[in-house]
């Protein structure tokens, strides 16, 4: 395991966001929700960046959220405008959607404009999600393809058909543990029969296999019990199945670090990660379906009532686990045979931090 500084550490968190965050593929959230009813711009960060999504007359663009003028950010991260262009509120400079310099208000005509856009990073979609790359502008060769990083992934979860679900709910957690805590406790079902009766009850704790596969990801997949047709407190679902999609197991795939996707058979669970403090970590989770022909989508909860229960019983255990790192008692114990997805993640960010540098990037 890795030692308690990882998980307690203002400098580690630092180090992560600058390198691991933003310097990696990081979901920004579905494109038909971000840019939609008219905005243009939407401020957002990733890892320490702050960056700025717009939509071009080309599609969606991705911008490093400062002015070329005195650095002001755009707009706050979160917030959005329908605005046909960009202007920074200290001084009124103004960018066009596509990141080119409009105006400057009091400099002379003769000011350059093509070298005062702002600096756009590279941005790709991914089955109806939006990744940005924070750390290095567009066109950098330091920074790998999308593809390279989900690797197989994609492949996993191509007969869920992603880009065509919609969004059912969202729930936003906020939970006083280290982001990599949360990941662990995702990554293994060893602790299940202490706290998750529930989950027991549709899916056996010791099915399944974990994935070693090409790609910067964890993962693997689980059964569901005979008679059992959905992860719902009664094994039933209110909604329909996925098309093409595997109808006896449940894949759980993290695309790190930021995204954990979680594939049933009548619907999909997302966890976006974000990380506040050492100790401190929102969760964005969103729930998924395929729409009826008449664009209709179920009643979620039988899906959001189960989830919402099991997330909260792994938010007590991770926040129980940071509390326990915090002690100057604390050693890293071995991991179990059950706990072999929680190393191969545990691996992954070690070899980071042993390189210095962000993971799938060139040598």
């Amino acid at each position: 395991m890795l030692p308690a500084v990882a998980y307690t550490s203002a400098a580690v968190l630092a180090w992560e966001r600058r390198h691991l965050y933003a310097g990696g593929w990081v979901c920004l959230g579905r494109r038909d929700e971000l840019l939609v009813d008219g905005t243009t711009q939407r401020g957002c960060v990733l890892g320490d960046v702050p960056a700025l999504l717009t939509a071009s007359a080309d599609g969606p663009r991705l911008f490093a959220n400062t002015c070329r003028h005195r650095g002001h950010e755009l707009v706050p991260d979160g917030g959005s405008s329908a605005r046909p262009a960009v202007t920074c509120p200290y001084h009124g400079w103004a960018y066009d959607l596509s990141g080119a310099l409009l105006a400057a208000p009091g400099y002379p005509p003769e000011l350059s404009r093509e070298q005062h856009g702002l600096v756009e990073l590279p941005l790709e979609e991914w089955g109806g999600f939006l990744f940005g790359h924070g750390l290095d502008p567009l066109g950098s060769p330091d920074v790998v393809p999308l593809a390279d990083q989900l690797g197989a992934v994609a492949d996993l979860l191509a007969p869920y058909r992603l880009a065509e679900l919609r969004v059912g709910a969202r729930h936003g957690y906020e939970v006083a543990a280290n982001w990599k805590v949360v990941a662990e406790n995702y990554h293994e079902c060893y602790h299940c029969p202490e706290i998750h009766p529930e989950l027991c009850a549709v899916s056996p704790p010791t099915s399944g296999d974990n994935y070693d596969l090409p790609g910067w990801w964890v993962g693997g997949r689980m059964d569901l019990r005979p008679g059992t047709v959905t992860m719902s407190l009664t094994g039933e679902s209110g909604g329909r199945p996925i098309e093409g999609a595997p109808q006896r197991t449940v894949e759980y795939l993290h695309v790190l670090p930021s995204l954990l996707v979680s594939a049933h058979p009548d619907y999909v669970m997302t966890h976006r990660l974000l990380p506040l403090e050492p100790g401190r970590t929102w969760i964005e989770c969103t729930w998924l379906f395929p729409p009826a022909s008449d664009g209709t989508l179920p009643d979620p909860a039988y899906a959001v009532d189960f989830w919402d229960l099991t997330n909260r019983q792994d938010w007590a255990a991770c926040e129980s686990v940071q509390r326990g790192l915090v002690s100057p008692h604390f050693r890293p114990g071995p991991f179990s045979p059950r706990e072999d997805a929680v190393a191969r993640f545990v691996g992954l960010v070690a070899t980071a931090y042993e390189t210095g540098d962000a993971p799938l990037r060139p040598a």
